[in-house]
């Protein structure tokens, strides 16, 4: 089930709203855990909420509110890990130890896996939506200038398409399905790519990953993309570039491996 968050919409309210569909799931199926992903920043020990950009939840213990609210064990965390938990399990980084993901839509999330275990330092590595690319470049909504998120995700293609007088509402896949004969079209995506290939050779050189996955509703986009006009860079940074396989399920799949997981004996 699918429902919107309007922007704006106050926290209790959204705390509200998830029970509500949890206690209808809970109804017809028997529960045995709950996983929540979040497009944000959580605690060091995964209960509160530091920040997440689209509905903020910031300072709510999300977790126990809705394991209180159902009754059953819920386990919190960032939606990217979910993703990437659920691609290393069943999807494209099957049988790969050392991942890095990208999930990429309106912003863009991440997560890296070394040794078959998510990395969280402290609580929350693997923000890949802001590695630096261009220090002049737009303004982050994290303070800085030039994070990927800005250049890369589906809010800077958005960008870059009115910039170059494109309709509004133009898909990347119309970008892609028009790019021979369209110079326009093959100009955006050469930028949008060019951002995609400094951002992957970024995490390719702190963590030397088997694979890097991108994932979210934009991430095949991008895979075709760089495999167009940036698929190759430097022998140092030549790491596989895969388009996740679970699509925009992947979050729910990890979310729900990781409640059981909690449970399991």
């Amino acid at each position: 089930t699918k429902v919107r968050t309007d922007a704006g919409r106050a926290p209790d309210l959204v705390l509200e709203l998830v029970r509500g569909l949890l206690t209808d799931a809970g109804a017809d199926v028997a529960v045995a855990a709950i996983g929540i992903g979040i497009p944000g920043r959580l605690d060091g020990d995964g209960t509160t909420v530091l920040s997440a950009g689209y509905v903020d939840l910031a300072g709510h213990r999300l977790g126990e509110a809705i394991g209180a609210a159902v009754g059953r064990p819920a386990v919190l965390d960032n939606d990217a890990h979910m993703a990437l938990i659920a691609e290393m399990a069943m999807g494209a980084a099957a049988g790969a130890h050392h991942v890095a993901m990208f999930t990429v839509g309106t912003g863009i999330g991440g997560a890296i896996a070394l040794d078959g275990h998510v990395v969280r330092g402290k609580g929350n590595a693997g923000q890949l939506g802001h590695l630096t690319l261009d220090p002049q470049g737009p303004v982050c909504n994290c303070g800085r200038r030039g994070c990927s998120e800005t250049l890369a995700s589906g809010t800077a293609l958005v960008r870059r398409m009115r910039e170059a007088g494109l309709p509004e509402g133009t898909t990347a896949q119309a970008l892609l399905d028009r790019v021979d004969g369209d110079p326009v079209a093959a100009e955006v995506l050469r930028g949008w790519a060019g951002a995609w290939r400094a951002a992957i050779d970024t995490v390719v050189a702190a963590v030397d990953p088997d694979l890097v996955v991108l994932g979210g509703g934009l991430g095949g986009a991008a895979v075709a993309a760089l495999q167009r006009f940036h698929p190759e860079t430097s022998p140092w940074f030549a790491t596989p570039v895969a388009a996740a396989t679970l699509g925009d399920d992947a979050g729910v799949i990890g979310a729900g491996l990781r409640a059981l997981g909690a449970v399991a004996p």
